[in-house]
């Protein structure tokens, strides 16, 4: 960032600029300094919190405007305020990192403009500040695992990130609370089980996802508040569930209740209903007419919270109960303690499917599983970038032991790399380095990983294919999807066409989200137009080389509209390109299924891990694309 003096003269400007220059790299210097001096603080069972990434008693980071130039803000904040400059010198000053570990970063340096396109995607601006702080703690702690050489460090963060944690027999809470560490975040498909009593004077209890606080926040955020009151609240004299979240920014976010005021406007998570219907109402079973109510006095219940694609579902006694949509920021990764607390013997607590990261010392196949060597020199027919969270461990083991296994990408005709951002969690993010270098693999991130700046990985992806390597073409997916690499090289040869392309379920007619509760909810500012242009579903799409090279472009000049939706993006590039004059060809490929899976499918979307070996199992054994069932 370029600040101009016009009222001095040149020799002025010219000392002026050498005093600045001096002050930076001294300031810089201190910082990294007193960065090795910071003491990481252990809680618990070895579990570390993010310290606040400090000079002079501030967190830089968290003075961060990049709206405002360093030079417009208000003199008595000056001390405060840390231009874009030395934020992106935190992330992408040169570090004591081999060539080999390097493979990780090969889009890292790319992307050093991403702070000057924060505009219009949600908590990007957050999402740098809170890398900074985490990626100086892992190079840390890369650095002191490099001096200890130890070869059991590795054995023994592999047991912070268990599957499962549990406590039996636990005592009656009164009026304190319980609390289970959860290490490594939640993921789609992890479950939390409680066994308990509703006791006391009233037998109202709450349930509580918290997950780290933030630099400069003494309160972590709540991701879900699940509170049960037996006897009802001000709002009405009925038991009813309450649930909702809380950060120290935004304070208590919009209640849900259950039974709901407004039956009439209850929504769908994951297809399941908000409020279960039957909740409130009249129960005649019994000799006492009552009305329905899944927790009661003094009776035990076992209850579970289960991570769903949408949100997290509660069933009690085996009845689905209430949904809750994740909320933006606050997704389940982010969860790092189970709080439960109130009128409850709690009887037993368990949190199982936990992401956990494999062993690599007793995988016999690891050989095989290793990315193949790229050259510089010689072109791919594809490059696949696969998005994915840092704690979704199975998932990118899943993918390499099915589809990465396909002999195009062994030969390395195709290639396949992961792309992850940061994690808030220390634990997580050690655990995802060793990954890296293990498998060589995957590529990090600058950025902490939320749902509104997958954007930023769709330029990763480009920019990997273009300018990392050299691809004929460029493929997006998703970690949860299984991609038939030889049925996709198969239909490119017979398409035939090799510039401006974009191929893969085509949607040409579609229009924003205008209501703000839809996940999708596009405001007017965001796009003014009542239609997209044409794009493609993000599950798997590919374009030409020539559009991944002018969308780095663009990026490099400035001139990339950003925007959440990240395959909505890609259609707004292409159209922009258009308009420039590129006779761009759409490819409709209906077997891109963006929901699940349908016999001959090219890609198969919202598989887990299971289902991924399954369809593998099934290609391996026919030679058919045939979708895994009760068949």
């Amino acid at each position: 960032m370029e600040i101009r003096f016009k009222t001095f003269d040149a020799l002025s400007i010219s000392r002026m600029k050498k005093w600045f220059g001096v002050v930076l790299v001294a300031s810089v210097f201190m910082l990294l300094v007193l960065r090795y001096g910071i003491t990481k603080n252990t809680i618990g069972q070895n579990f570390l919190t993010t310290p606040i990434f400090n000079t002079t008693g501030i967190n830089p980071l968290e003075w961060l405007d990049p709206g405002v130039p360093p030079a417009a803000q208000n003199p008595e904040n000056a001390s405060k305020v840390v231009s874009a400059d030395i934020i992106v010198l935190s992330l992408f000053a040169k570090r004591n990192i081999s060539n080999e570990e390097q493979n990780s970063l090969q889009t890292w340096n790319h992307l050093k403009d991403l702070i000057n396109h924060a505009q219009g995607l949600p908590n990007a601006v957050d999402a740098i500040k809170e890398a900074g702080g985490a990626w100086n703690i892992l190079v840390d702690s890369v650095d002191k695992q490099r001096l200890q050489n130890d070869s059991s460090h590795g054995r023994a963060k592999e047991k912070q990130c268990p599957h499962f944690l549990n406590k039996m027999n636990a005592t009656d809470l009164n009026s304190t609370s319980y609390k289970l560490r959860v290490p490594c975040g939640l993921t789609q498909g992890s479950a939390i089980t409680i066994i308990g009593i509703p006791n006391g004077f009233l037998g109202n209890f709450r349930i509580d996802l918290t997950g780290e606080p933030l630099p400069g926040e003494p309160d972590p955020p709540n991701i879900l508040h699940y509170n049960v009151r037996l006897h009802g609240d001000k709002i009405t004299e009925n038991p009813v569930i309450v649930q909702n979240t809380w950060t120290i920014a935004h304070d208590w976010g919009e209640e849900e209740r259950c039974p709901s005021p407004a039956p009439e406007k209850i929504k769908k998570v994951d297809e399941l209903d908000q409020c279960n219907k039957m909740v409130g109402i009249d129960d005649n079973q019994g000799s006492k007419a009552r009305k329905y109510f899944p927790f009661k006095q003094s009776y035990p219940f076992v209850a579970t919270l289960r991570v769903g694609l949408e949100g997290i579902q509660m069933t009690v006694d085996g009845k689905h109960i209430t949904s809750f949509a994740f909320r933006e920021t606050l997704e389940p990764w982010l969860v790092s303690e189970i709080k439960i607390s109130g009128d409850l013997k709690l009887i037993s607590v368990l949190a199982s499917g936990l992401p956990t990261s494999e062993d690599s010392e007793h995988i016999i196949d690891l050989e095989s599983l290793k990315s193949s060597p790229l050259s510089p020199r010689k072109p791919l027919d594809l490059f696949i970038g696969v998005f994915s969270n840092a704690n979704n461990f199975k998932r990118r083991m899943a993918v390499r032991r099915t589809w990465m296994q396909y002999p195009a990408v062994r030969s390395g005709t195709v290639a396949v790399r992961f792309f992850v951002g940061l994690h808030k969690n220390q634990i997580v993010n050690e655990e995802l380095w060793n990954e890296a270098q293990t498998y060589g693999d995957i590529q990090l991130m600058p950025f902490v990983d939320y749902y509104s700046l997958i954007t930023w990985k769709t330029l990763a992806i480009c920019i990997f294919g273009t300018e990392v390597v050299s691809a004929k073409f460029v493929m997006k997916t998703d970690d949860d999807a299984f991609v038939r690499v030889d049925e996709v090289l198969a239909s490119l040869n017979r398409i035939n066409v090799n510039h401006a392309l974009l191929y893969g379920l085509i949607n040409s007619d579609s229009r924003p989200h205008r209501n703000p509760d839809s996940k999708w909810y596009i405001s007017p500012e965001e796009w003014q137009d009542e239609t997209y242009p044409p794009w493609a579903h993000g599950p798997g799409y590919v374009v030409s080389h020539d559009i991944s090279k002018a969308i780095y472009k663009k990026y490099k000049e400035g001139n990339l509209k950003m925007f959440k939706l990240e395959d909505v993006a890609m259609g707004i590039w292409i159209a922009d390109l258009a308009k420039g004059g590129l006779k761009v060809q759409y490819e409709k490929e209906g077997r891109v299924y963006n929901e699940g899976c349908k016999d001959g499918y090219v890609v198969a979307h919202y598989q887990g891990p299971r289902e991924l070996l399954c369809l593998w199992q099934k290609l391996q054994e026919g030679n058919r694309a045939m979708c895994c069932g009760d068949r």
